[in-house]
């Protein structure tokens, strides 16, 4: 999965939040000092190039849409973090979370409990 930059996943986040968008309706979602349509467009285009966006046509423009979804991203982003920093391996990025004290052993051992109820469902 390509990565996205900071500015990229802002867009991404309008597209999340608020489905198809003609690149009118994503510059007027802005606060202002509201970015160029020109910026705004060209960000669209890249992101549909890169996968993230489809479109559909309607005469000479374009609504976006996202084509992938948020928790597909996040996944992916998690993915690609474990792969990157821990060797692939859950067992480590869990390790690490409890050396560092993010997470206490309580609970790991609710999430561990979650994971089962789920599991048998």
């Amino acid at each position: 999965m390509n990565k996205l930059t900071a500015k990229e996943e802002e867009v991404m986040g309008y597209f999340w939040a608020h489905g198809p968008l003609f690149v009118k309706q994503l510059q007027e979602l802005y606060d202002e000092p509201k970015p160029h349509f020109n910026t705004l467009s060209t960000m669209a285009r890249s992101l549909q190039d890169k996968g993230f966006l489809g479109f559909t046509a309607f005469g000479s423009s374009h609504q976006y849409h996202p084509a992938i979804s948020l928790e597909g991203y996040n996944r992916g982003t998690l993915q690609s973090v474990v792969s990157k920093y821990f060797n692939s391996s859950y067992k480590r990025v869990v390790s690490a979370l409890i050396e560092e004290e993010n997470i206490s052993i309580a609970e790991l051992k609710k999430l561990i409990e979650e994971v089962e109820k789920n599991q048998k469902k």
